[in-house]
């Protein structure tokens, strides 16, 4: 008998599943750790995204 595959998470898949809580669920507490998270998650994502726009200027830079 064969072991189940694994089931592969697709990307993002556990922000959508975050965001489709119940926060009536959470404490106070827990919602501003909550939003802590999300804010600290923001900013890396802007990080990122500086990141690759400063990459693709170089490169139309070098090659435009």
């Amino acid at each position: 008998m064969e072991e189940p595959a694994e089931v592969r998470i697709g990307r993002g898949q556990r922000l959508i599943e975050a965001v489709r809580e119940d926060l009536e669920l959470f404490g106070v507490a827990e919602l501003e750790e909550r939003i802590e998270i999300l804010q600290s998650e923001i900013a890396r994502a802007e990080a990122q995204i500086d990141r690759k726009k400063a990459g693709r200027a170089a490169a139309d830079a070098l090659f435009g």
